[in-house]
């Protein structure tokens, strides 16, 4: 009967070893280091993700609450808000000073309460632009009713919409089907 016995000198790792796993680590960080430290991709995917989740939260707050409920985009292409409307408020421009803004029910955006999401004052879209807004009406708001579909005034449905966000590099565009409100996102090539 034979027994083994192990070799003392083999309990630790040979230098040529530790060499391959320090070359291996290198070129890993190599390849990595870029794609994790650029953010411009993850920006504008999150941006198009944020907005389609306030598009759905404005319809579902207009079926709840059983009142109007309007994203306004802004001009300077900064973001959105949404704000509450009334039939006699309803063909009202937007104004900031007077705007019924809608309750923020996370209280993440600014004032701890006012549901606006602004590029400029939030970190983490700072490269992030709304570059175009197109509706039936021609205006840049997106209204829901009380049965969450898309008007233009009260009792009219309103016409297709379009948002487009860009960080300059990559383009998104969120489209929101006529009187249903059906979202659709795609990359714009």
């Amino acid at each position: 009967m034979t027994t083994r016995r192990s070799n003392p000198a083999r309990l630790a790792y040979t230098l040529t070893e530790v060499v391959i796993v320090l070359v291996l680590l290198g070129i890993a960080a190599v390849l990595l280091i870029p794609h994790l430290t650029d953010r411009g991709d993850t920006e504008i995917q999150a941006a198009a993700r944020q907005l389609v989740a306030d598009i759905s939260w404005a319809q579902c707050d207009a079926v709840q609450s059983q009142e109007y409920r309007r994203l306004h985009f802004y001009d300077d292409g900064r973001g959105w808000c949404m704000i509450n409307v009334t039939d006699a408020t309803f063909s009202d421009t937007f104004d900031a000073l007077t705007a019924d803004f809608s309750e923020d029910p996370w209280r993440t955006r600014r004032g701890g309460g006012d549901f606006i999401v602004d590029f400029v004052a939030d970190e983490r879209f700072q490269d992030v632009q709304i570059t175009d807004v197109t509706t039936a009406e021609g205006g840049r708001d997106l209204t829901f009713d009380r049965l969450g579909g898309t008007v233009s005034a009260p009792g009219l449905g309103a016409g297709a919409a379009s948002v487009q966000l860009s960080d300059g590099t990559d383009t998104w565009q969120i489209d929101v089907a006529p009187v249903t409100g059906r979202v659709v996102v795609a990359r714009v090539p």
